[in-house]
């Protein structure tokens, strides 16, 4: 009996190659973009923590500045105490680089560093002078040393120049260091400080510890010394890769949910396969029960098609994932398509572990959808099976546990993230897309109950009507891949369109001058600038620039509250009035108490700092103490929405900003132009006033309020092109399960059509009773995929979005475009059902009734 069963489940996976495949392809799509998304992010994570040893080494401890430096005057008190073994004094710096040979300058981070002690600390650091360049080279004024990465970018050049605060300075390049990763220069530390103009300053100490030393303890009783500087952290070595896990995870982890759709999808595709492969052998199943097959091993056996499938589908995933993956890095790099890898080109990291979790979430979506077939064949009845009675009609279930589950979903979207992971949002769309499908026959009877009375005049679409009323648990079935597929692509399209609506009219409050500039290639560091790209003299002068009427600047620095988090983003910029006018603020402004400084934080750092407007916000007021200094009552007064900077920013007035920092520098100023103005002679004249300062003329950029709103847009919708692919990818499977249903039934139905002929039916009028059958059940599964598709939008635009990036949107419907998706689906749905109802409508149909004779 063993050895005819292998034989009869081989034959039919043999015999059925196309539809099988699709089935296949499904899971593997599912498995395949999981699976290489795990891979990237962890080959990219990799590479990034490797880059971080290469250049930070292998200290025990790290003391770094909140923002800016420190006084020097820490690291004799530091060195000093017998716990230390070793301190290694550094300073960093983000800046530009300048050679003429290239037309762009280039993001470059310069490392002063003491070299005697970097040999036990960070190796990979150490000056290698090149050759015929004298043994102290490290220690002249005007050296550096580049990496790889930098001399990629750079060109073997003898000197570059570097951006300071007061204009561009040339250094000469006298060799090379090990470390990896971006673009890289050391300098000595003295002669580092010197350059920048940053005497007795330093931003980082690397410490190692005396043996036996515990490092907690250590740790607590610097921080509980006295006069213990606030704005310096103590850091564990792997934070810096821990804040970049943090930073991407929500991103991976929604990539991830998204390709797990394919899978969802792919589940019902299983299911349409096989449940058409059991219509079509129910008589051979029939008469093997007669023969002694067992109801559970029918049961057995289908479910053992369905794991052929699912490990065949999980098996070519992991494969195609691995190449997606290994392509994606060696053409992409590391970067996920959020910019939290940019620069960063690993090399492909296979995991194992990985590779078979994925692999049995492919094995465990087959099973699923398998499962219904498999319980259909279970209990197939034999003896009416034999004579071509077909099967019983599937029941309706009980509408208790549709209820429980939707209402176990809408609970679940209340319940917080876990760990800045919207886990339990996500259990909530599955619950509701759950309990949605499951309530479908409930809703199918409400329907066509009312319906039924009104057809009865008509004879083609009351029969129509009736199959779907007396049929709803089949009806059900048939359309729970069209009601999961649509209500997944109704979400996707209206939390898009929210987004979309939302950012542009973000874009109309945060770009409010004509002209914008800003110094070229600082993307990378710009943000993190230590030192700003125009001085105030420049600025003033750009005011006086011909058609200019006005100007607002923003100077931004990095800002780190929490050395396991990434830091934010600090925006000084300057008000021409209230600065509840300028920030798209979300909520009502609090005045701020005399004596205190106003801020405004984004919805990033209201999450996760605890920030709220009426407040202090001390984590912020920990970075500005100084010795000597009295502390600063930073006072929330409003919070603001940030679509730019995941992870936060903090907006003050620009003169609060100079007053705590005597930082006059900016990095971007808005022009306002009087009615009329030739642009380009404004950009002209401000390339002009750069080059007399020293800052050369290329190293600017100037955009238009235009240009921003549709390049901004524009990286908007290409992020989100890939949605629009899954939302037809989805539907398709959908419609595929549709055609798979109605196929299975027409067959199990030959002898009714016959009868319909017999009757008098003319083949045209069979087709229509199919058709029509096809638009009942595509119309109830359009109905409720809208519905399941909103109550899910509002779970993906008010829970996911808010607990992932901590940013929040308006909601928009976009009914016309909703109401074509619908229409679609229902033209797609009938035009379906009636092609799989041509074949029953022949004349076999009606030699298929002499059978019973």
């Amino acid at each position: 009996m063993r050895a005819l069963l292998s034989t009869f489940s081989w034959q039919e996976l043999r015999h059925h190659p196309w539809r099988n495949a699709a089935a296949v392809v499904a899971v593997m799509l599912g498995v395949a973009l999981a699976f290489s998304v795990q891979l990237i992010n962890a080959s990219a994570l990799d590479e990034f923590s490797s880059a971080v040893r290469s250049v930070n080494g292998q200290p025990d401890l790290e003391l770094r500045a909140s923002q800016g430096s420190f006084e020097e005057s820490l690291f004799a008190r530091v060195v000093a105490d017998p716990r230390v073994a070793l301190a290694s004094p550094v300073l960093e710096t983000h800046t530009v680089a300048l050679v003429p040979s290239l037309s762009a300058p280039v993001a470059i981070r310069v490392i002063g560093v003491d070299a005697l002690a970097l040999p036990s600390i960070a190796p990979e650091l150490v000056p290698k002078p090149a050759d015929g360049a004298q043994r102290l080279a490290l220690l002249a004024p005007g050296a550096i040393f580049l990496n790889a990465g930098a001399r990629a970018a750079l060109g073997d050049v003898a000197s570059i120049e570097l951006r300071t605060g007061s204009g561009m300075r040339r250094v000469e390049v006298s060799g090379s260091v090990a470390a990896g990763g971006k673009p890289l220069a050391v300098m000595d530390i003295g002669a580092a400080q010197d350059f920048f103009g940053r005497g007795g300053q330093l931003t980082r100490i690397d410490l190692r510890l005396a043996p036996g030393v515990d490092r907690a303890a250590f740790t607590r009783s610097l921080q509980q010394s006295a006069g213990w500087p606030a704005a310096v952290q103590i850091a564990e070595p792997g934070d810096a890769a821990q804040r970049v896990s943090n930073l991407s995870r929500a991103y991976r982890v929604n990539l991830t949910v998204l390709a797990l759709v394919a899978l969802f999808t792919g589940a019902f595709l299983v299911f349409s396969v096989l449940a058409l492969s059991v219509a079509k052998r129910a008589q051979q199943f029939a008469l093997l029960g007669v023969l002694g097959l067992t109801p559970k091993q029918r049961l057995r056996l289908v479910l053992v098609e369905s794991l052929v499938l699912g490990v065949a589908g999980s098996l070519a995933g992991i494969g195609l994932g691995t190449a997606l993956a290994a392509f994606a890095l060696q053409v992409l790099g590391g970067d996920l398509g959020g910019g939290y890898f940019a620069g960063v080109a690993p090399a492909l990291q296979w995991s194992t572990a990985a590779a078979l979790s994925y692999g049995a979430l492919g094995v465990l979506a087959a099973m699923v959808g398998g499962w219904h077939p498999a319980r259909a064949a279970q209990a197939l009845p034999e003896a009416q099976t034999l004579k071509g009675l077909g099967s019983a009609p599937a029941g309706s279930g009980r509408q208790w546990i549709a209820v429980v589950l939707v209402v176990g979903g809408a609970l679940l979207a209340f319940a917080p993230a876990v760990y800045g992971v919207p886990i339990a949002a996500y259990l909530s769309v599955g619950l509701l897309l759950v309990g949605g499908i499951t309530g479908l026959p409930g809703l199918i009877a409400l329907i066509y109950d009312r319906l039924a009375p009104v057809m009865a005049r008509r004879l083609l679409p009351l029969l129509a009507v009736e199959r779907a009323r007396r049929m709803r648990g089949t009806a059900a079935v048939a359309v729970s891949g069209v009601v999961a597929s649509l209500s997944l692509a109704v979400a996707l399209t209206v939390m898009v369109a929210s987004f979309r609506d939302s950012v542009t009219r973000w874009l109309d409050v945060v770009l409010p001058a004509d002209l914008y500039l800003r110094a070229a290639n600082v993307g990378g560091s710009g943000s993190a600038s230590d030192t700003g790209a125009f001085g105030p003299d420049l600025v003033k002068d750009i005011a006086h620039v011909e058609g200019v009427t006005r100007v607002s600047t923003v100077r931004a620095r990095q800002v780190s509250l929490a050395a396991t988090q990434p830091p934010v983003t600090l925006l000084a910029r300057t008000f021409a009035g209230d600065a509840t006018q300028a920030l798209p603020l979300v909520g009502e402004a609090v005045k701020a108490p005399a004596g205190s400084v106003a801020i405004y934080v984004s919805e990033a750092v209201a999450d996760l700092y605890g920030a709220r407007p009426g407040t202090s916000f001390a984590p912020l007021a920990r970075t500005f103490e100084r010795d000597g200094k009295p502390p600063v009552d930073f006072f929330v007064a409003g919070v603001w929405r940030d679509y730019v900077r995941q992870f936060g920013s903090i907006v003050l007035d620009a003169r609060d900003f100079e007053r705590l920092t005597s930082d006059r520098s900016v990095n971007d100023v808005s022009l306002w132009l009087a009615p009329g103005t030739d642009v380009s002679r404004v950009q002209q004249g401000i390339r002009t006033l750069a080059a007399q300062r020293q800052l050369a003329g290329d190293a600017l950029e100037f955009a238009s309020v235009g240009e921003l709103r549709a390049t901004s847009l524009r990286i908007f919708d290409r992020s989100f092109a890939v949605t629009y692919w899954l939302q037809a990818v989805a539907i398709a499977i959908g419609l595929f399960g549709v055609a798979a249903s109605f196929s299975a039934q027409v067959l199990a139905r030959r002898k009714e059509f016959g009868l319909l002929a017999h009757l008098g039916f003319t083949r045209r009028q069979v087709l229509a009773v199919v058709a029509g059958e096809g638009a009942a059940w595509t119309v109830i599964g359009a109905f409720a995929g809208i519905a399941l598709g909103l109550a899910v939008s509002v779970v993906l635009v008010k829970v996911v979005n808010p607990q992932s990036f901590h940013w929040t949107m308006d909601m928009l419907v976009p009914w016309n475009r909703l109401i074509a998706l619908c229409a679609a689906v229902i033209a797609a749905g009938t035009v379906t059902a009636w092609l799989a109802g041509r074949a029953a409508a022949g004349s076999d149909a009606v030699l298929a009734v002499k059978e019973d004779w």
